[in-house]
């Protein structure tokens, strides 16, 4: 059976573990380290897909629990599946569905067999099994799918966690079997665990054994604080298959994304970027920017002169400000757009390092690399 997601390895920085590669799919490939945008519905809110593009975005990303509420999957597939229904013809990822269950749904009921929840779009009680997730990501159509797992929030006590471990690894085995187009979709496992690491050697361990064409780390970035994700990822990181994709799920500010990088990550995806866009809140070079702030009011900069998005191209700062308070889309859909392609700014930049063999100068002296969720100061 031929192997739909291959990873092709091009360079490895000499003093960590960050890798420049490439990920192939059945629509495409895409260079690694990565960011994906979030599509979580369907479409990345505000964007057009060509404008996507232009941000220098490869592939993107779905959610199989908002597709499965609405439209369902039966008519994204009657559609022509999510590659005609986004008007994306490269690579897509779609999640599992489980973070979404375990962090929105008003969950009723969770056993080996799946988890029972109330719809939280019109209270439907709706159950979610490994099977039923196969189910609706093989309709949807994604290159690379996710297993279906258990997520549990980074402060759960340990036998919680470990009892997230089996079922998870249960429902590797499950999602495995019901998954009926695997020579179309890779199938990538996710390792569980929290913060122990006995647990997230023996997740990995098990996952492995499954020969799966790409592993995920998840259960990151859920409140176990940024210490503990480093450890994690230093741990574990290495234990993955170095033939195959890694990916951190919903990581995150630009600190972890370089601190992922160096222990070997290739693959990521935030909301960040878009949803602080909607919310006035810009990335730059030098910090986060709030554009409601007054001071604005009549700066006829663009958010960042070093950017070439199409934001910072055409508007001003004090014109994407009014568009706020006026209450006019246009706002919301410019800082969007200058957020992802500051994100892919930076992912060009760090593959461009990895190449020069500058990586380790590139995560130690340049301000992305720093940025996180506290330690950026803020311009205004």
């Amino acid at each position: 059976m031929p192997v739909p997601v291959v990873y092709q390895s091009l360079k490895v920085d000499s003093q960590t573990r960050a890798r420049l590669g490439q990920v192939h799919t059945p629509h495409g490939s895409f260079d690694t380290p990565a960011f994906m945008p979030v599509g979580t519905q369907g479409t990345i809110k505000g964007l057009l897909p060509d404008h996507v593009r232009a941000t220098g975005s490869q592939c993107i990303l779905a959610n199989t629990y908002h597709l499965m509420l609405r439209p369902g999957p039966q008519t994204v597939a009657e559609l022509g599946d999510l590659h005609r229904f986004m008007a994306w013809d490269g690579p897509i990822l779609t999640d599992s569905g489980g973070f979404q269950v375990f962090s929105l749904a008003d969950i009723n009921k969770i056993t080996d067999e799946g988890v029972i929840f109330k719809s939280h779009i019109d209270g439907a009680m709706i159950e979610l099994t490994p099977q039923q997730s196969m189910f609706v990501q093989n309709k949807l159509g994604a290159d690379i799918i996710m297993m279906f797992d258990e997520c549990p929030p980074g402060d759960a006590p340990p036998a919680y966690q470990q009892q997230a471990v089996v079922r998870t690894l249960h429902w590797a085995r499950q999602c495995v079997k019901a998954h009926a187009r695997a020579d179309e979709q890779g199938l990538f496992g996710i390792v569980q665990g929290g913060g122990d690491l006995d647990l997230r050697a023996k997740c990995a361990a098990e996952l492995i054994d499954l020969d799966l064409p790409g592993y995920a780390l998840g259960g990151l970035a859920v409140g176990e604080g940024f210490g503990t994700m480093l450890q994690v990822l230093d741990h574990t990181t290495v234990l993955l298959p170095a033939e195959k994709p890694r990916y951190l799920m919903g990581v995150g500010f630009p600190r972890d994304i370089v601190a992922a990088v160096a222990s070997g990550i290739d693959m990521f995806d935030c909301v960040l970027p878009t949803r602080n866009g909607r919310n006035a809140y810009a990335f730059t070079n030098t910090g986060p920017m709030r554009l409601r702030n007054s001071l604005f009011t009549r700066d006829d900069q663009p958010i960042e002169a070093a950017c070439d998005c199409y934001a910072c191209r055409h508007f001003s700062r004090g014109a994407i400000r009014h568009y706020f308070f006026a209450g006019e889309m246009l706002g919301p859909i410019l800082v969007s757009l200058h957020n992802i392609r500051f994100y892919q700014r930076l992912m060009a930049d760090i593959r461009q390092s990895i190449a020069s063999g500058r990586f380790d100068q590139f995560r130690k002296n340049d301000p992305r690399a720093h940025f996180g969720p506290s330690e950026q100061a803020d311009q205004v």
